[in-house]
């Protein structure tokens, strides 16, 4: 199959950015103070003779999450067990350090000037040049446009609050019944067009899109005969989509259940439903944006809980049709919203009078967040590379521009991701750290990618679309939320957000969970930007360009939201046993030790939000009462 030419895909051309840092100059506002960058660190291809942008994180483009400058240190760390020179230590001294300024980092903030009065001294240390850990906030700005897109985390999961975390949003101005009320967007389940799959040249050889088309729902056979894959998986699918129950009559619900629970979802297709191979590929990739992960390693279980066909097999009680709606709450930027009103809230002087109602178009003044003055310090571009209890609290040594620094702490918050804690803290027991090394991380990827108009998307009459061929294995059109602040109009026809979701998969030969993760995680990292630009302007070639779209000129910014070490890990019934109260890894990992207590979702093996927060809540009550 011949292969689009860089040229074509328009690798070589400038992305023009005059009215992008027009737009951006007029938003931010002077409040900001914003410094010029002469090396233009958010990886920008300028024309000549064009400004930089300005050093606000949130407009930087290219390649975000997992960026240049926030994740060596501390592979150089656990990778390659590098020791650092002594600490230059600062006349610093507070009540809490906090690494991570996450959403549970933030919470852990909060909660420690709760139980420590609001002129307790707090210093957050994030190793990132933005604050909210995946919590990203993408914002564009063209022809004097602001357009916000998610670049992590998405949405609040509101009916699993806990009466804490309930407590917690009232707190911040945050009504989840009035958000999720105004929603419209639904990931373009119920979105205004359809959802669909698109096949792609390389991998079936041709381009052919299948508008109203999804795996989950109950395919006919003319939608089914569309699909290009070989004849015999074709008529297999059509007897699938088509079985009465059958199977498992001679079996219990428990029977069924245990059986169900040992297999994969794939496995399960072709022994069960007697798919072919390329029949089953199919599927391989649908759970990538949502669960991280291959179809490969998700049990039958799991995947007919989801909504994933099967169950019409064995039981007669109907579909479970994906396309209906998904109850959320949600702001314009997904949680960085959320974050914003943490950071708001924890330093006034940052943001003055931000409140539920405008945080989504508010200015954030940077360069006020490490204040020396003010109660809770927020340090940028910090990585924490080791943390030692004493008789007087804690140390914390970091590294910032190249030096390594240490500061003195009553206590301290670890609201990093688990795995990383036992290279921080060496001196733990062995029985913890194998703990905190269980809870690895499922990687993720966003990439958001600005057109200039939802013209072709339009034409075609679909919104959301399944590319089961691509590095992304879902894309869907993000026109916003009005949430915030925020406005917009389905009638605006001006620049818009497509967002690739989804994760990296991993090398075939990699047969248990964590391989697999950590496979996904190397491949996520070998990608250079001009990778992911090429495959987005690849796919968009193939899929809009019959409509009339030009990758060339229709593209005006791309950035890539690459989280290798990105949701908490879950555990799955394929790979992990059932334990104990109190005795399973991450129960195990989360106790606090000395003058230190440990936050984050991966303490509560729970990848939304609001555990972040509850775990917030219990790593700070560790250190009031002890864990």
């Amino acid at each position: 199959m011949t292969r689009v030419t860089d040229k074509a895909l328009g690798m070589k051309a400038d992305i023009t950015r005059r009215e992008f840092v027009q737009g951006s100059a007029v938003a931010l506002g002077a409040s900001l103070a914003p410094r010029l960058v002469a090396d233009n660190p958010s990886g920008n291809r300028l024309s000549d003779g064009e400004m930089p942008l300005f050093d606000y994180p949130p407009t930087k483009t290219g390649l975000r999450g997992a960026h240049a400058g926030a994740y060596e240190v501390a592979h150089a760390l656990a990778r390659d067990g590098a020791r650092f020179p002594n600490p230059d230590v600062l006349d610093e001294h507070y009540d809490c350090v906090v690494v991570g300024a996450g959403i549970s980092g933030l919470a852990a903030a909060h909660y420690y000037r709760q139980q420590f009065g609001p002129e307790a001294r707090i210093l957050l240390l994030e190793n990132h040049d933005d604050f909210g850990g995946h919590a990203k906030r993408n914002e564009f700005h063209q022809s004097g446009k602001m357009v916000l897109s998610l670049g992590g985390t998405h949405n609040l999961e509101w009916w699993s609050f806990s009466d804490r975390v309930k407590h917690f949003m009232s707190e911040h101005g945050v009504d989840t019944v009035a958000m999720r009320d105004q929603m419209t967007f639904q990931y373009g389940r119920s979105a205004p067009n359809s959802p669909a799959m698109w096949f792609d040249r390389e991998t079936y050889g041709e381009d052919r899109l299948l508008p109203q088309f999804n795996l989950s729902r109950k395919l006919t056979s003319e939608a089914i005969e569309r699909i290009p894959i070989s004849r015999a998986g074709r008529d297999t699918l059509k007897r699938f989509y088509s079985s009465v129950p059958m199977l498992f009559s001679d079996k219990t619900e428990a029977e069924i259940e245990a059986l169900l629970s040992g297999i994969s979802y794939p496995d399960f297709l072709r022994q069960y439903g007697g798919l072919t191979e390329d029949a089953v590929q199919l599927f391989a990739k649908e759970e990538h944006g949502s669960w991280g992960l291959e179809m490969r390693a998700i049990s039958a279980t799991e995947a007919l809980w989801e909504g994933y066909p099967g169950a019409h097999l064995f039981s007669d009680e109907g579909w479970q049709d994906a396309a209906v709606g998904y109850p959320v709450a949600m702001w314009p930027d997904g949680n960085a919203s959320l974050v914003r009103l943490m950071v708001a809230r924890l330093m006034p002087h940052v943001a003055p009078d931000v409140h539920a109602d405008n945080v989504a178009i508010a200015s954030f003044d940077y360069g006020a967040l490490d204040d020396p003055g003010a109660a809770v310090r927020l340090r940028l571009n910090a990585t924490v590379v080791g943390i030692e209890n004493t008789d007087a609290g804690v140390t914390v040594d970091y590294v910032k521009a190249g030096r390594v620094l240490r500061v003195r702490s009553r206590h301290a918050v670890l609201a990093c991701y688990h795995s990383i804690i036992p290279h921080l803290c060496p001196t733990l027991d062995e029985a913890q750290k194998e703990a905190l090394r269980y809870q690895v991380k499922t990687p993720m990827l966003l990439t958001n990618v600005l057109i200039r108009n939802s013209r072709a998307l339009d034409k075609l009459g679909v919104d959301a679309i399944s590319c089961p061929g691509r590095l992304h294995a879902r894309l869907f059109l993000f026109r916003g939320i009005n949430t915030g602040g925020y406005e917009y109009s389905e009638d605006d026809e001006g620049a818009v957000s497509l967002v690739f979701w989804g994760s990296i998969s991993p090398p075939e030969d990699a047969y248990d969970l964590k391989s697999q993760l950590r496979g996904s995680r190397e491949k996520m990292l070998a990608l250079t930007f001009e990778d992911f630009e090429r495959e987005v302007r690849t796919v968009l070639h193939g899929l809009l360009g019959p409509e009339g779209f030009d990758v060339t000129e229709d593209i005006l910014a791309i950035t890539v939201n690459r989280w290798p070490h990105g949701y908490a890990y879950e555990y799955m019934q394929l790979w992990d046993p059932q334990w104990a109260p109190g005795e399973a890894p991450h129960e195990i990992a989360r106790k606090s030790f000395g003058a230190i207590a440990i936050a984050n979702s991966d303490a509560g093996a729970s990848a939304y939000t609001h555990v972040a927060i509850d775990e917030a809540h219990r790593a700070i009550s560790d250190l009031v009462y002890g864990g």
